[in-house]
């Protein structure tokens, strides 16, 4: 299976994109704007079908991304309108920047403006405020990590908009790794739950394709007992809202061990907290709230 997060920003793109999926939103989104009667605003209009320019630029500080599905929008709407990027996905810009120049009709460059600035603001703070955690987190040896807390049918686009602003892609969906959880392993004391996970890994590495085998702990019993297993059956153990005190001694004995699997901190994961876990020595913290804490970037369209 392919490593999504050796492939470049365009790369990871055109792969995230290659099923249609795109169309569809901007088509959803054109649907909900124009309806069945299009912009009856614009058709008041005495100079409607004039020439002009717009600028898209940034009014605040961030990370953009969602230029790259600008040429699709276009396409969606139709547009007659001849787009020059200035600036690129992954980008740090500050307000003022300019990320397109525009020129076609009045009527299609208003027809299309607030689609634009909903997509490209959206993605572009979902990669701002990843740029916020990595930058946190550089302080000590951890990468940040996405989850699936996304918006459902955005979830392809959101997690490019991780990378945008410098994460690790984590796993895509159900399909793609194996995440055992509290709900899948409840109840069981840590002899049963390490023979269970043992039992699960080995059929896992026969049936499925997978990026990954990763089990979550919510205690030390439980991480004592998975570190009985061989190496090659667990990539990751995630430590799932543990102190800082139980997640320094989860690192000091893997490393003690001298074992090679990965640790993984999850849950309460604060923009003020990941410094200092990062310090720690895990070596992924994956965040929810990069995307569904995320705020919109301000951005504008101004002719």
């Amino acid at each position: 299976m392919i490593d999504l997060n050796t492939l470049s920003l365009p790369e990871l793109f055109r792969y995230f994109t290659a099923d249609g999926r795109l169309n569809t939103l901007l088509t959803l989104a054109r649907d909900e704007d124009l309806g069945e009667a299009g912009d009856i605003t614009t058709d008041l209009l005495e100079r409607g079908d004039e020439p002009a320019a717009a600028s898209f630029v940034a009014r605040e500080a961030g990370v953009v991304c969602g230029l790259a599905a600008l040429p699709t929008l276009l396409d969606v709407f139709n547009a007659n309108i001849d787009l020059d990027l200035q600036s690129n996905d992954g980008a740090a810009v500050e307000p003022g920047t300019p990320l397109a120049t525009l020129h076609g009709p009045v009527r299609e460059l208003v027809g299309i403006e607030r689609t634009m600035l909903n997509f490209v603001g959206r993605l572009s703070g979902v990669a701002s405020q990843t740029r916020r955690y990595v930058e946190a987190a550089s302080v000590g040896r951890s990468v940040i990590c996405d989850t699936r807390k996304t918006t459902p049918g955005w979830r392809h686009l959101e997690k490019y908009a991780t990378r945008c602003g410098g994460a690790t892609l984590h796993r895509l969906g159900l399909h793609d790794a194996v995440l055992l959880k509290d709900n899948h392993l409840a109840g069981l004391a840590p002899h049963e739950f390490a023979d269970r996970v043992r039992a699960m890994a080995e059929s896992a590495r026969q049936r499925f394709d997978m990026r990954f085998f990763e089990v979550e702990v919510d205690t030390l019993d439980q991480f004592e007992a998975l570190l009985a297993l061989p190496d090659e059956l667990i990539d990751y153990i995630l430590l799932d809202n543990m102190s800082n005190d139980d997640m320094q001694r989860a690192v000091e004995r893997r490393d003690a061990l001298g074992r090679r699997v990965q640790l993984e901190a999850s849950g309460g994961i604060t923009l003020e907290r990941v410094g200092e876990i990062s310090r720690i020595g895990v070596d992924r913290i994956s965040v929810g709230a990069l995307t569904h804490a995320a705020r919109s970037l301000d951005l504008g369209l101004d002719r």
